[in-house]
Parts: C-alpha cells; structure tokens; sequence
C-alpha cells in the first residue's frame, strides 16, 4: 500500500530537476539503491536546507506512491561531513566511493554492510581528509568487492591452486595466477599481491602503502575482475 516509508540513506548523488526539484540517487539501510525526489528543495526557503546533497547521512520520511521514484517529506542529518567538503582530494574520493556503490550495487536488494563500509569511508574522509590516497580507494574497492561476492583469489593459484609462482592475475579467472596458467592474465609484482592481501585484512583507516606502480597493478586487477564477472566498468581511481 501506498504511504510514508522511513530510511536511512547516503545521497550518492543528486541532479537538477525542473525548476526547483532534485532527483536524489540513495543508498539505503533497508532498500538498497533507490531513487526519490525532493520537490521544491533548490528554493531558498526550502525546509530541507543544504541536506539532500551528495555525501550526507540521512534518516529520511518518503512518500512510496505508483511512481518509481519516491518523494521526500522529512529529512534528518545523521552526518553532514563538513571538512570533506572543503578538501579537494577528499571530495574526489568521495564521489569515487559512491560512484563504485552505484555501479556494483545497482539494485533494490539490501546490503547493510556495503551501506555500513560506505558511511564508515565518509567518515573517515571527514575527520582526517589526509586519507585521500590511493591506496584508501582501492582498498575500499577490495571491501567492496567482497560484499558482493567477487572477492579477488589471492592465496592460490585461481585457475589450479598452485601456491607458489603466482607471478600473473587474470580477471576471467577471478584471482592470482602461476606460470602454467598465466595465458590471458597480467603480470602482477610481489607488491600489488602483498598490498591487496594486507588491504582486505587492514581497516580502512589503515589501508597499506605501496609503490604507485604496484597500486595501478592492483587497480587494473579489480577493475578487470568487476568488469568480466558483474560486467561493470568502475572509474579509475583518482592517484590522490
């Protein structure tokens, strides 16, 4: 039945709409990805203020009628993140991390964990902008990709579970791979397998660093498993 919906949600992103609207692109706790509108809100005197945009935290009322998109009626900040606004880097990376949500997790289908992973990275680029590196992205890709079950193969062998000579990755075969088996793969340094070995077991807050030639090898080794088991290109990653 129609009638208000209560969710807490990230604005992942939002878009001008007519002349006072804005479409609002949401991650939510209890729905996934969804879409809403918020009516009159780019109007000066508009109850919502400055809080319907990307970034925010947000515990929302919507209105669920026949339209795919709800409508907004009340919206309380959970966490605004005022310091990763005024941070270049920090920005970038931001719009990054929920660009890749959007991409990977482009359903109704709820994920509390990915909404949990994204609001921690927002967080954690508002108290310490600094941790707009690199690194921090793709290791919050890496966690990404966990959550949705496309968890690279960094231990053995993908293709027949050698444990030793993983010298190459191949993203159709969904991990590292040996000698014998490294038709179609890559070649991966000893230090792009060692720093997404230690990025999946790290926190965030401490993702490990590594040389940049080493990030971009690990970068191309996500994207290429993204793109050939969920056929979804991610952005590349800012080299902040």
């Amino acid at each position: 039945m129609p009638g208000p919906v209560k969710l807490e949600a990230i604005v992942l992103r939002s878009l001008r709409y007519g002349e006072a609207d804005r479409i609002l692109h949401l991650y939510t706790v209890q729905r996934g990805r969804i879409g809403a509108i918020a009516k009159g809100v780019r109007r000066a005197r508009s109850r919502f203020g400055g809080r319907l945009e990307p970034f925010f935290q947000l515990r929302l009322v919507l209105h669920e009628g026949r339209s795919e998109l709800l409508t907004v009626t009340g919206a309380e900040t959970v966490a605004a993140h005022p310091r990763l606004r005024e941070d270049a880097r920090a920005l970038d990376s931001a719009g990054r991390a929920c660009d890749a949500v959007a991409r990977l997790f482009d359903t109704s289908e709820p994920h509390p964990g990915v909404f949990n992973l994204l609001a921690h990275e927002l967080a954690l680029l508002d108290v310490d902008p600094g941790q707009a590196t690199l690194a921090n992205q793709l290791a919050f890709r890496l966690k990404l990709l966990v959550a949705a079950g496309l968890a690279p193969q960094l231990g053995a062998c993908a293709g027949c579970g050698e444990r030793e000579h993983l010298s190459a990755f191949s993203g159709a075969a969904g991990g590292v791979v040996c000698d014998a088996c490294e038709a179609g793969s890559f070649p991966l340094s000893a230090d792009a397998h060692g720093f997404m070995t230690a990025a999946l077991a790290a926190p965030l807050a401490r993702a490990p660093r590594a040389p940049d030639r080493a990030l971009r090898q690990a970068e191309r080794a996500l994207g290429e498993t993204v793109e050939h088991h969920a056929g979804v290109r991610l952005r590349q990653a800012h080299p902040a």
